[in-house]
């Protein structure tokens, strides 16, 4: 793999280097700065979402002919770490990198006609259905059920841990339409909109104070036969297919090297006696180590893109070791913050006025972020599949344990 950009990219990330100096306005670069955990606030993230799409940069990894740039893999990691060193907000990518690739995948040409426009253009914001109060790890444990009846599926159950709905104009699935089956061959995806008659949701307050997470119940929820994506009974294949590019698709390495600036910066704010904190032994090591670390991710993410290049999905051990580290990583640069901060860290809980922080005067909500998103990271080796569960995959595929 060549590491050296051609004269061909140079100038592509000149051009996106001038694109965000023109659209990426302060309020929106204030909502990426703010930001402590996977998604900002729905006003900005719809906002640069109607940006991209107008200069039709909204979807980078989709096909041309449903609406993708046609970039190459290298323009498209140009762009992702571009984005993420201006301070991009980000955009809600349940649907343009999870929900839309599988409609594209095994979706019906009636069904790609009618909800990948509305995708890309904003109108559709999706959140995903898969866990549950008792199948998280286990997802095959599933048991929301769903009953045909006449044209219709009737739902009901429950979903947890669902990021975003209460910001989503839709939600998919995974539903149990055959009790009788075996686990896996029991579950189809459904696509159902959020505001259908019977389905209600109950918000869920994380750790870090911050409602991104809620409870959806299903009660006689009456869906169109015609939401079923693929055959019914195979839903299990498309929600592997579906998590492949949720743990996968993502180019994380660009926003935690930005992150890792942010903290030589705040290391050099600190001092322990004389001495500024950036200049200490153990602080700067551990800078070096995530800074080599953040490059082998890096690596990894080049991999899946150029498999993404090509029409193939990322594959499950590559996107497990994507999902595990991108996960493990968050949470070291977090921590590191964090001991940076020391004592200090303690005033997030009370969010007192700037006014009353005296040792902070020069850190303002910077140091308060720090603090929120070290609390919202906890969740990053959970949610999407724990660690537990990638090592698995990992060790089953790689060494046939």
């Amino acid at each position: 793999m060549d590491l050296q950009l051609a004269p061909a990219d140079l100038a592509f990330r000149e051009e996106v280097r001038a694109f965000l100096d023109a659209h990426l306005t302060e309020d929106l670069r204030a909502a990426g700065a703010a930001r402590t955990g996977s998604f900002c606030d729905l006003a900005p993230t719809a906002k640069w979402h109607a940006t991209l799409h107008r200069k039709g940069w909204v979807a980078p990894d989709w096909p041309v002919e449903h609406g993708g740039t046609g970039w190459t893999t290298t323009e498209r990691h140009i762009f992702a770490s571009e984005c993420a060193s201006a301070g991009a907000p980000g955009i809600h990518s349940f649907g343009i990198r999870m929900c839309g690739p599988v409609i594209i995948g095994f979706g019906t040409p009636e069904q790609q006609a009618y909800y990948l426009p509305k995708i890309l253009s904003g109108e559709h914001r999706w959140c995903q259905g898969y866990s549950e109060p008792g199948s998280g790890s286990d997802l095959a444990s599933l048991q929301t059920r769903a009953r045909p009846d006449g044209d219709d599926y009737v739902v009901n159950g429950t979903k947890i841990w669902t990021s975003l709905a209460h910001q989503a104009t839709h939600i998919f699935c995974l539903v149990r339409t055959d009790l009788e089956a075996k686990p896996q061959r029991g579950i189809s995806f459904l696509l159902i909109d959020r505001n259908t008659p019977g389905l209600t949701m109950r918000p869920i307050i994380n750790l870090s104070g911050e409602h991104e997470f809620n409870q959806v119940f299903f009660d006689d929820v009456r869906v169109p036969i015609s939401n079923l994506v693929g055959a019914e009974g195979q839903g299990w294949s498309y929600g592997k297919y579906l998590l492949e590019f949720e743990r996968g698709g993502a180019m994380a390495s660009g926003r935690l090297r930005s992150k890792l600036r942010k903290i030589e910066k705040l290391a050099a704010t600190y001092r322990d006696g004389e001495q500024s904190l950036l200049d200490s032994p153990a602080i700067s090591m551990r800078l070096s180590e995530l800074e080599i670390d953040i490059d082998a991710l890096e690596m990894s993410e080049l991999r899946i893109m150029s498999s993404l290049q090509t029409g193939q999905n990322p594959g499950s051990v590559a996107s497990s070791m994507a999902k595990l580290r991108n996960s493990e990583l968050k949470q070291a640069v977090s921590r590191l913050a964090i001991d940076i901060l020391g004592d200090d860290a303690l005033i997030w809980e009370p969010r007192r006025p700037l006014y009353e922080l005296d040792a902070l005067s020069l850190l303002g909500e910077e140091a308060l972020s720090v603090s929120a998103e070290y609390l919202n990271t906890r969740a990053y080796t959970i949610f999407g599949g724990t660690s537990e569960v990638q090592r698995d995959v990992i060790a089953k595929v790689v060494i046939g344990m």
